[in-house]
């Protein structure tokens, strides 16, 4: 059974960090590509970025690029958005998900709401407020 085990959410002041944890198990980082994706009240699910392998490109929102880092840990299988610079507009559910990588390689699942996503966890909330 695949889980996506999401953790690291919480309250944060404006120009704040935090960081997120995915934890993922009945699946290996060579089949499956990981990232986030989030949605804020009212608004559509969206993509927030995608973690890179040899043949598959690390992907950032426009929105929070420079801002956010995805990284790995593939012992721990585990993979982190560290968020820094945190806005208001950044309030919102985070939500780890899991793509197959040969789908991974010719289009990008995290461009739109993830439709077309094989996995996802239980989001891990994230509120940017004063």
């Amino acid at each position: 059974e695949v889980q996506l085990q999401a953790s690291g959410g919480g309250l944060v002041q404006p120009g704040g960090s935090l960081r997120l944890s995915c934890t993922a198990s009945g699946l290996s980082f060579d089949d499956y590509v990981i990232g986030w994706f989030r949605q804020a009240p009212g608004k559509e699910r969206e993509g927030v970025s995608r973690m890179g392998t040899m043949d598959v490109s690390t992907y950032y929102a426009d929105s929070v690029k420079g801002r956010f880092t995805i990284s790995t840990d593939n012992a721990k299988s585990t993979v982190y958005l560290e968020m820094n610079s945190l806005k208001p507009e950044d309030t919102a559910v985070y939500y780890c998900a899991a793509s197959w990588i040969v789908k991974e390689r010719h289009s990008n699942g995290w461009r739109g709401r993830g439709l077309g996503l094989d996995y996802w966890g239980k989001g891990t909330q994230v509120t940017v407020s004063s």
